[in-house]
């Protein structure tokens, strides 16, 4: 599950905190709210940014039969 949790301090600075969501697309989805905020002063990545994703790979291999008569 995708949460996002927000303190409000008395001074006016914003903690966010977002948990749910694997690797960097986490800063896809707080883009647009931070830029509503205003200036972002600190990001501390948590585990789950340096988690691993699936990572899809494909592979041809093109193989070539000869033979000789001798």
């Amino acid at each position: 599950m995708e949460t996002l949790e927000f303190v409000i301090y008395p001074d006016g600075r914003v903690q966010e905190k977002v948990t749910g969501i694997v690797g960097a697309s986490c800063e896809e989805v707080t883009a647009a709210i931070e830029a509503q905020l205003g200036r972002v002063i600190a990001q501390e990545p948590t585990s789950e940014y340096f988690a691993q994703q699936p990572v899809q790979q494909s592979e041809t291999v093109n193989t070539q039969a000869t033979f000789s008569n001798w």
